[in-house]
């Protein structure tokens, strides 16, 4: 079942989204600054691609430096990505056929709001 969910999700806006993704993350990776947050955003675009039977989970270590990392993410477009996940998981719980997805743009939302100290794992199950 996760595979057909993951095939859906990718003909409806998962590949676009992926590719966006990606491709700021080449972007990001150009500068030695940006390098830290290519990686995030390439993290997000890998999950992204295939969501359904993946989890996000919170390194319990994480420490000062995540939290900084964190705040910079959220001042240099992370609340804007998560805004847009939030509407678009809005939009696709609308319909009961929808609401399988729009809980995987929820997911990609909490990891988009702080990306940082977070690993993206299979789902147990």
């Amino acid at each position: 079942m996760r595979i057909l969910c993951n095939i859906i999700w990718l003909v409806f806006g998962g590949i676009a989204i992926a590719i966006y993704y990606m491709v700021a993350s080449l972007i990001l990776m150009l500068t030695i600054i940006g390098i830290p947050f290519g990686l995030q955003t390439f993290k997000l675009g890998v999950f992204a691609l295939w969501p359904f039977g993946k989890e996000v989970i919170t390194h319990p270590t994480s420490g000062c430096l995540t939290l900084g990392m964190n705040i910079l993410w959220l001042l240099t477009g992370g609340l804007k990505i998560c805004i847009l996940h939030c509407f678009l998981g809005c939009a696709f719980c609308l319909t009961i056929i929808g609401i399988p997805f729009g809980k995987q743009h929820f997911k990609l939302a909490e990891i988009a709001l702080t990306p940082f100290g977070r690993e993206i794992v299979p789902q147990d199950s």
